[in-house]
């Protein structure tokens, strides 16, 4: 089990929107091992199959479709809401990170990045807003502390996610009086495949590990623990919130590990942990 506690999911109604890896495919399955009925929507069918096939058909859906594209998002939330008859709960985690400078950020780049990671979020939450209605559900955007400061070489990367935070947050405030709790959880540096070949750079790993006060990076599966909580009655008052999932990187002001910490290099310290 993903999740140390049991969440009464049985029968909950989810769509998770780029769930064929990583921290979406974590958030799937911990949704689908609580009980939940889940949608993986993504642009790879075969990866999709992968999240779920360890589940029944009866518990889950899966949608193709490419998220930055207006017709297929409307598309996956119309299948989720017609097999499912209803919509609970909307994890928007697609999304995309292309790094470079202003001076390397090309119109395609740009368009790449803000199709999926701002126009495809605000598709999914008109399509969908009008289910959580009905159901006085939860909207959770898988934003990032990128969009809660400044990074060398991510300045297109850091626009898009600054305006999912400002999104969800104005969103929270639309959708209160109708019962429907929108948040956003921020991971830090998550360690999954993509992101593998950097973690094993030493130079890179060394500069973040002074950012880590856990002295690990994140997992798919720390993310998807937060993404348990925000849609259980237990964080109920809560909405509007940009949630930090980052091993303490943003409680830093910045400055370096002091020397007297020693080495990591020198002690057992896992760069992953489930």
């Amino acid at each position: 089990m993903i999740a140390w506690a049991r969440y009464p999911y049985d029968e909950t109604r989810l769509l998770v929107t780029g769930a064929g890896s990583g921290i979406g495919r974590a958030i799937a399955r911990a949704f689908l091992e609580q009980g939940a009925r889940v949608t993986v929507a993504g642009r790879r069918a075969e990866a999709l199959r992968e999240t779920v096939k360890d589940f029944t058909s009866d518990c889950s859906l899966i949608i193709e479709g490419d998220m930055a594209v207006r017709a297929d998002v409307e598309m996956a939330v119309r299948a989720a809401t017609e097999i499912w008859g209803g919509l609970d709960t909307v994890i928007a985690n697609a999304g995309l990170c292309e790094p470079g400078t202003i001076d390397e950020l090309t119109n395609e780049s740009w368009e790449r990045m803000r199709s999926i990671n701002i126009d495809g979020m605000i598709h999914l939450a008109r399509a969908a807003v009008p289910a959580l209605r009905k159901s006085r559900g939860s909207f959770t955007a898988i934003s990032s502390i990128a969009g809660m400061g400044g990074d060398w070489r991510q300045v297109g990367y850091n626009a898009t996610k600054g305006a999912v935070n400002a999104f969800v947050q104005s969103l929270a405030l639309d959708l209160g009086r109708d019962g429907v709790r929108v948040n956003a959880i921020a991971p830090a540096f998550t360690s999954t495949q993509q992101t593998q070949e950097r973690l094993d750079d030493s130079v890179f790993w060394s500069a973040l590990r002074d950012r880590l006060a856990l002295e690990r990076p994140a997992t798919p599966n720390d993310i998807a623990r937060a993404a348990l909580f925000l849609a259980s009655p237990d964080a109920a008052y809560i909405t509007g919130v940009i949630l930090p999932v980052d091993g303490g990187t943003t409680a830093s002001s910045g400055t370096p590990r002091p020397p007297d910490y020693g080495s990591l290099a020198n002690r057992s310290v896992p760069l992953t942990q489930v």
